[in-house]
């Protein structure tokens, strides 16, 4: 069976803590996510219910979240949902988790200044298991000339769309 893949867009709600495990180091959090809708009765805006749910990030990641990210800030996070169930002196009890695979600030709401994290050469990659030993890794280029076709862009030969003279006559407009 798949995972069940989600999209949170929220408010950190607790300032992510970090700790080390067996398995590794993992940063935890919780978003709170706010419906909002239009009532035209009022012709204004308003809240409905929220959802809340404990997020962890493992490995790198956890690292980047645990420096980047702050009680208050509007995130994105991207991931895995889970239940989890157990037993207590209170009866059966639950909570529902992300195993975040990617967080970001919601650019919606404000601005950031994004850096990439450095890696010393002849690291290696945890997402792809890749050994990256170019000596550039985690090199932010400095002009057009140094970014890499297919890495850092995507090009292609001629216009995205053409565009003729008959092409820009008045539309009419529709009522």
């Amino acid at each position: 069976m798949s995972a069940t893949e989600i999209t949170v867009i929220g408010n950190v709600v607790t300032s992510p803590a970090r700790k080390r495990t067996q398995n590794g180091s993992v940063t935890n959090f919780r978003v709170a996510s706010t419906e909002r809708r239009f009532d035209s009765a009022t012709q204004d805006w308003t809240d409905g219910n929220t959802f809340f749910v404990d997020v962890e990030c493992w490995g790198e990641l956890g690292g980047n979240v645990a420096h980047s990210v702050s009680k208050g800030d509007p995130v994105v996070v991207r991931g895995t949902i889970r239940t989890d169930e157990w037993e207590s002196e209170q009866g059966r009890r639950s909570r529902t988790q992300i195993r975040a695979e990617a967080v970001g600030p919601n650019l919606a709401r404000g601005v950031t200044d994004f850096r990439r994290t450095a890696r010393p050469a002849g690291t290696v990659d945890r997402a792809t298991g890749e050994v990256l030993d170019d000596g550039a890794a985690g090199h932010v280029p400095d002009s057009p000339e140094e970014l890499t076709r297919g890495r850092d862009y995507e090009d292609a030969d001629g216009a995205l769309d053409s565009v003729d003279a008959d092409d820009l006559t008045a539309q009419p407009a529709h009522a």
